[in-house]
């Protein structure tokens, strides 16, 4: 939805889709941007532009944040609106709203969806990657995950079906980001992982848009046009100055499979790096979790008990403890049903207790809605039973994420 706003309200997280002047006025790549900091919102206002258009579905409506009641949920035709949380003061709700990590998780999700379409598109157009353009975005995502490592893992598991190759690339560079963080890596060899994710998935750029967008099994000569892109990812990133090897090995080996069932090069065992053993699960894990147009994502917990099944062969199994350490058995943002047939979002993990996360009640399955309510579930003698599909209850995910 478009809206004008005035130029003082502008703040991050809020997406530009005019600036309202001509492209001579300004220094911006493009009239239409999401804006990421507080240094945007500078040069932004140094145009001189009074007003400008912005897309509230895009990125957060600065006027709203205002409001004490948050807006409604839309709740199915037979079943009562979903109540809002406790009400609280304006100021309040407004500073949590704005300053949260909630909020700057988003908006960063939304610049690295766009920077890696972006770069998709250069690639088709023969362009070079630019790492100087990558490098301040990892540099956050770190940041982002080493501070709430619950706030944008969630955000990034949440995609679209028109969108979902440069947004699995960005799901994945979070999740390995939180998986190296787990294994204890440095800040500097977690950042080049991160670059490898991100950049895990740009030979998808050389094939073709009909086979990569197939809602259909592809027939065996497509499988192999679309397995060559691991081949073509690794071309790519070599030309690139300032790929690490480490970045390298998490692009060029996120296929490979312990036993040596996997490609290009059927490496086994240690034949693959750490990288390429960490690419190798996470991948596997977010293409699982996502719906397809051929495809629908199976829960969080039913896929990490498929990777602890595949250790037989495809992965080891110490790695994939270490990777459901790092995103919890029941992950932060997922739906889960307790013994007491209550509906509850993840909020946040116990590493102590990874059985009891604390978690915010919202619904029966009686068929109504309770009133928001976080429980901590080692305190507490209610008890996870099952994961549960917010699609099959018609809750917003987006609705509950962690605050």
């Amino acid at each position: 939805m478009i809206k004008p706003i005035p130029i003082s309200s502008l703040k991050p997280g809020v997406y530009i889709h005019d600036l309202k002047c001509s492209w001579l006025e300004h220094n911006f790549l493009r009239n239409s941007f999401l804006v990421g900091d507080e240094e945007t919102v500078r040069r932004v206002r140094e145009t001189g532009v009074q007003e400008i258009l912005i897309d509230i579905k895009r990125g957060i409506d600065p006027e709203a944040v205002v409001a004490v009641e948050p807006p409604a949920v839309e709740a199915a035709p037979a079943r009562p609106e979903a109540p809002q949380p406790e009400a609280a003061p304006a100021v309040v709700v407004a500073a949590r709203k704005s300053g949260s990590e909630f909020e700057r998780a988003r908006a960063l999700k939304g610049e690295a969806n766009l920077i890696v379409r972006d770069m998709m598109t250069d690639i088709r157009l023969g362009k070079q990657i630019e790492l100087e353009k990558i490098e301040p975005l990892v540099e956050r995502i770190v940041d982002s995950i080493f501070c709430e490592p619950d706030a944008l893992a969630p955000l990034a598991r949440l995609k679209e079906h028109d969108a979902y190759t440069f947004q699995h690339s960005v799901s994945v560079c979070a999740l390995m980001v939180a998986f190296a963080r787990t294994l204890g890596l440095d800040r500097p060899t977690i950042r080049e992982i991160a670059i490898g994710a991100l950049l895990h998935d740009v030979g998808k750029a050389k094939v073709p848009d009909e086979i990569l967008n197939k809602p259909a099994k592809l027939t065996d000569a497509e499988f192999d046009k679309m397995k060559s892109h691991v081949v073509q990812s690794k071309i790519i990133l070599q030309a690139s100055p300032g790929i690490s090897q480490i970045a390298l090995d998490v692009a060029a080996q996120h296929h490979e499979r312990f036993d040596g069932s996997g490609y290009p090069n059927k490496l086994r065992g240690d034949e693959i790096s750490l990288y390429g053993q960490m690419g190798s699960i996470v991948d596997v894990y977010d293409a699982i979790t996502s719906n397809r147009v051929y495809h629908k994502g199976m829960a969080p917990t039913e896929a990490l008990r498929k990777l602890l099944s595949w250790t037989d062969g495809h992965f080891k199994p110490d790695m994939v403890k270490a990777f459901i350490r790092s995103v919890g058995i029941y992950p932060t943002g997922a739906l889960v049903r307790l013994e007491s047939r209550r509906l509850a979002v993840v909020q946040s993990q116990n590493d102590d207790k990874p059985m009891q996360p604390v978690v915010k009640v919202i619904f029966h399955t009686a068929g109504h809605y309770l009133k928001p309510q976080n429980i901590d579930l080692r305190r507490s003698q209610d008890r996870i039973v099952s994961h549960e599909d917010f699609e099959s209850w018609q809750i917003d995910p987006v609705r509950w994420l962690p605050q």
